[in-house]
């Protein structure tokens, strides 16, 4: 065991190399998994196709479908509380506290967020088809809030350094903490931005559209761009998992290959040498 003609660290490369490929390859499948399932939802517009799709469907409903289009305010949206002329029909404001504290253990400072107050508002709202000159055709999104996805864009960021008055300045003595910054965010979803909804469509009425939480338990999303983009995010993805795969595969190999004919070298030099 003492005379292993292979560097052990050689070996834990190669066995890492193959480990990896293995683990990217797992994850290249489950995105091109993914991304068949995506391509078998039907893309609609808010326009006079999807009306008629949905009178000559069960029940006026569309199990699960994407829909893409333009945000627009049903009444009147959402003022920025910090950036002039920015409006949305979705708004989160976040304010909170940068704190440190000294870890006697380590003899370092450590960071941590205390006093997070988050406030949210939202006002009905509706996708409309692009380039429609009279938006007379819409899909109200209902309920969004209970929608998954990062749909919101950050307007506003501020970090402030944080004031110490006297009283901190005991806390800081007695409990080895001290204030270090305040920070403020705003996130909105703008008015006139492209959002991509998937979730189930209901007709009501004669024309009035309405997309909501799908009842066969699959997942209500909100994308915060147009669907190709979306789908070329995820073609973009499974490509780096492949690829990955590829390289750190073929590097376990070549590794592999250069130790076995470095081990069939040694074996016919000391054949020669007999």
């Amino acid at each position: 065991m003492g005379d292993l003609p292979v560097n052990p660290l050689v070996l834990i490369g190669v066995g890492s190399s193959f480990a990896f490929s293995g683990l990217f390859y797992h994850l290249y499948k489950g995105k091109k998994e993914e991304l068949k399932k995506l391509k078998e939802i039907p893309v609609f517009k808010p326009d006079q196709h999807l009306v008629k799709v949905l009178k000559a469907s069960p029940h006026r409903r569309l199990q699960y479908v994407a829909v893409e289009g333009l945000v627009q305010a049903d009444g009147e949206s959402l003022a920025s509380q910090f950036v002039p002329r920015c409006y949305g029909v979705i708004q989160k404001i976040a304010v909170e506290e940068q704190w440190k504290f000294w870890n006697s253990l380590t003899k370092t400072w450590n960071s941590r967020t205390i006093n997070r107050k988050e406030t949210n508002n939202s006002v009905p709202f509706s996708l409309v088809s692009p380039g429609a000159f009279i938006n007379d055709l819409y899909v109200k999104v209902q309920n969004p809030l209970e929608a998954s996805g990062c749909y919101l864009d950050r307007v506003y960021f501020k970090r402030s350094r944080a004031e110490k008055g006297l009283a901190d300045m005991v806390m800081n003595g007695i409990t080895g903490e001290e204030p270090v910054a305040m920070e403020v965010s705003e996130e909105l979803l703008r008015v006139g931005s492209t959002l991509t909804g998937y979730g189930e469509v209901v007709l009501e009425g004669g024309q009035v559209m309405r997309l909501q939480a799908p009842q066969d338990g699959r997942k209500f999303i909100l994308v915060p761009t147009d669907h190709r983009s979306f789908m070329d995010g995820h073609e973009k993805s499974a490509s780096m998992w492949k690829t990955l795969s590829a390289v750190t595969g073929i590097t376990g190999a070549a590794i592999l290959t250069k130790v076995i004919c470095g081990l069939v070298g040694n074996q016919d030099g000391k054949s020669k040498k007999a």
